[in-house]
C-alpha cells in the first residue's frame, strides 16, 4: 500500500505579554509596581528605620453624653388635695410639684416658723445649749390674759418667771403658744412692730414674694403666705440643727406650764420629723412638714406644705390636712427610687491616627435616685488616650448626683500596618 504523505504541523505563534496587554493598562501596572519601589528607595535615603520608629500620634476620644439627662418615664399621678394648695420637693434634688393657684392665703400658726427662724438667726444656739434667760414681765402676763377669751393657743406664764431661749422656742413650736410668739418678738426687737419689720425683711431675702406678716403668731388672718413660700422658709430653717431638733420633739417640759405636747400628730409616721401645724377659721388646716426617706442607701429629706384644708374646727382641720399629707408621702415613696440614667452601652469611641476605632461604654449602668422626668446634671471627664488603647482600659468617668461610673474601652485598637508607618507624612 502506498504510504500517506505526511505534512508537518506548523506551530502557532503565541502572543507575547506585550501584545496581550493594552498600552494604557501596561502603563498603570508599571506605575503600581514601580511607585512603591521608588518610594522605598526614597525613604531609604531618609531612613526607613527612622520612619518606622517615629512616635505614634495620640488617639482621639469622643463621647455623646449630654450635660443634662432626664430619668426615663412619666411621673405618676400625685394625689394633690382637691381644695387649698400644696407643694413638694426633695432637698438637694428638686421640686416634685404643687397644686392650687398659689395665691397668698392665711396660714395660721405656720407663721411661727419665721419667728423661730429669726430668733435662732439672731440668737444662735448649738448642741444642748439653753441660751440666755428671758424674764417674763407683767406686760407679758397681761398679753397672755387678753388672749384667753379669744381661745388662742397659749402656755401659762408668771411674772418674774425665767424661761430660757430654748424653753421659749419649745413653747412656740410644740403647743403653738401665741403669747410666747409675742414675747419672743419683743425680746428680740424691742417691740412687736420692729420684729414684724424683721420678719418681712427676712421673707424678702428668701424670695417669699407672696408672704406678708402682720403678727408673729399667725393668729391674724392678715398674715398670709403660699405653700411654695413656706417650703422655701422651711428649707432655710432646717439648716439650723437646733430648729430641726426642737420641731421633732413629741413633748418637752418648760417652767410653769410643765409638760407640753407637740400638736403635730404625724411625727414619726412615714418619716415625718416636723415642722409646724396651723389652723384658724380663716386659714383652715395647714401643715408645713419634713420627712426622711431612704432610697438605695441614700437618706433624703422631703419638704412640703399642705394649706387651707376645710373643717369646722381645729381637730377636724388638722385631721383633714394630715390625711392629705399621708397620701402625698405614700405616693412619693412609690415613685422616688433608683433608676437607670445611662445604660452600659456604647457612648463614644476611641479612634487612632491610622483609623482603627473601638467603642467606649460605662463600666456599669449609671443608676441614680429620683423620679421619672427629673432632669439631672451629668458630668463627663475623659483622659487623653495614648496612640493605642487596650480592651477594658479606663479612659474617663461619668457622674450624676453622687454616683460615679468609669468609662472604658470595649476592645483594643488594631496596630498600625507597616505600610502606614513608612508612608505617613511627617
Amino acid at each position: 500500500m502506498p504510504v500517506p504523505q505526511q505534512f508537518p504541523v506548523q506551530p502557532q505563534p503565541q502572543p507575547s505579554v506585550a501584545t496581550t496587554i493594552k498600552p494604557k493598562k501596561r502603563k498603570r501596572l508599571l506605575l503600581a509596581v514601580l511607585l512603591p519601589v521608588v518610594l522605598l528607595i526614597a525613604l531609604s535615603g531618609g531612613g526607613v528605620a527612622a520612619q518606622l520608629h517615629r512616635a505614634l500620634p495620640a488617639a482621639t476620644l469622643t463621647t455623646e453624653i449630654a450635660a443634662t439627662m432626664k430619668i426615663p418615664g412619666k411621673l405618676p399621678s400625685i394625689p394633690w388635695p382637691s381644695k387649698g394648695s400644696a407643694e413638694l420637693l426633695i432637698e438637694g434634688m428638686g421640686r416634685i410639684g404643687g397644686s392650687g393657684d398659689n395665691d397668698p392665703e392665711p396660714i395660721g400658726s405656720v407663721a411661727k416658723v419665721m419667728t423661730a427662724y429669726l430668733i435662732l438667726k439672731n440668737h444662735p444656739l448649738s448642741g444642748a445649749e439653753e441660751g440666755p434667760s428671758i424674764t417674763v414681765t407683767s406686760a407679758d402676763v397681761a398679753d397672755y390674759n387678753a388672749r384667753i377669751p379669744l381661745g388662742q393657743s397659749l402656755v401659762p406664764i408668771a411674772a418674774g418667771e425665767k424661761m430660757t431661749e430654748r424653753d421659749a422656742l419649745e413653747a412656740l413650736m410644740l403647743p403653738s403658744a401665741n403669747n410666747v410668739a409675742h414675747m419672743l418678738g419683743v425680746w428680740d426687737a424691742g417691740s412687736q412692730d420692729e420684729f414684724l419689720t424683721k420678719m418681712n425683711d427676712a421673707a424678702a431675702e428668701l424670695g417669699m414674694t407672696g408672704t406678708h406678716y402682720t403678727d408673729p403668731s399667725g393668729y391674724l388672718p392678715t398674715t398670709i403666705s403660699t405653700a411654695a413660700d413656706q417650703v422655701a422658709l422651711a428649707r432655710a430653717a432646717l439648716k439650723d440643727e437646733v430648729f430641726a431638733e426642737i420641731v421633732a420633739l413629741p413633748s418637752a417640759t418648760i417652767p410653769v406650764a410643765g409638760k407640753i405636747k407637740n400638736y403635730n400628730d404625724l411625727l414619726g409616721e412615714l418619716g415625718v420629723f416636723g415642722i409646724k401645724t396651723g389652723s384658724t377659721g380663716e386659714a383652715g388646716g395647714n401643715l408645713l412638714f419634713a420627712a426622711k426617706l431612704t432610697v438605695g442607701g441614700k437618706s433624703l429629706t422631703v419638704v412640703g406644705a399642705v394649706f387651707n384644708q376645710p373643717g369646722a374646727h381645729t381637730p377636724e382641720q388638722l385631721a383633714n390636712v394630715n390625711t392629705v399629707v399621708r397620701k402625698l408621702l405614700k405616693s412619693v415613696r412609690s415613685f422616688v427610687k433608683e433608676y437607670t440614667l445611662l445604660a452600659d452601652k456604647a457612648v463614644g469611641q476611641v479612634k487612632t491616627a491610622w483609623g482603627s476605632t473601638v467603642t467606649v461604654s460605662p463600666a456599669a449602668a449609671l443608676k441614680v435616685v429620683g423620679w421619672p422626668g427629673l432632669a439631672i446634671p451629668v458630668k463627663t471627664t475623659t483622659t487623653k488616650p495614648a496612640s493605642e488603647v487596650t480592651a477594658g482600659q479606663v479612659v474617663g468617668a461619668v457622674q450624676a448626683s453622687d454616683v460615679r461610673v468609669d468609662l472604658s474601652t470595649d476592645a483594643a485598637t488594631a496596630e498600625p500596618t507597616f505600610w502606614w508607618k513608612v508612608s505617613r507624612r511627617p
